[in-house]
């Protein structure tokens, strides 16, 4: 048994030293799980970069509702359909298949065809 482990020492040792390398490329913790971690670590960098982006954003957009009073009133005006005193708001319907209709907001001598008018409100 002697003689034949030190004849073929050398085999053993090239197929342990082969085994070891292959370990590092394909293992759990090897060269292709590391560069998949890798490209995940990046792809999440992105995410945290984009979401950094959207809450400066949204930041700059806070600081403008805080300090704009016209930043304010457009939002009052747009989003929430409120008017100034004897102002109307006249809110008009698309028509199916008519995307380009936006609510419209003015003066009691507008004469836009409204469905629904009502006083404004302050806001």
């Amino acid at each position: 048994m002697r003689e034949f482990l030190r004849a073929h020492i050398s085999w053993f040792l090239a197929a342990a030293l082969g085994l070891l390398l292959m370990q590092d490329v394909f293992g759990v913790h090897g060269l292709i799980a590391m560069r998949r971690s890798m490209r995940e670590a990046a792809q999440v960098q992105r995410e945290i970069d984009l979401m950094n982006e959207e809450n400066r954003q949204m930041e700059e957009r806070v600081k403008s509702l805080k300090s704009d009073p016209a930043a304010v009133e457009r939002i009052a005006r747009e989003e929430m359909g409120l008017a100034r005193p004897g102002e109307y708001v006249f809110k008009i319907q698309p028509r199916s298949g008519d995307a380009t209709a936006v609510p419209a907001t003015g003066h009691p001598a507008t004469s836009a065809p409204a469905q629904s008018s009502s006083q404004g409100q302050e806001h």
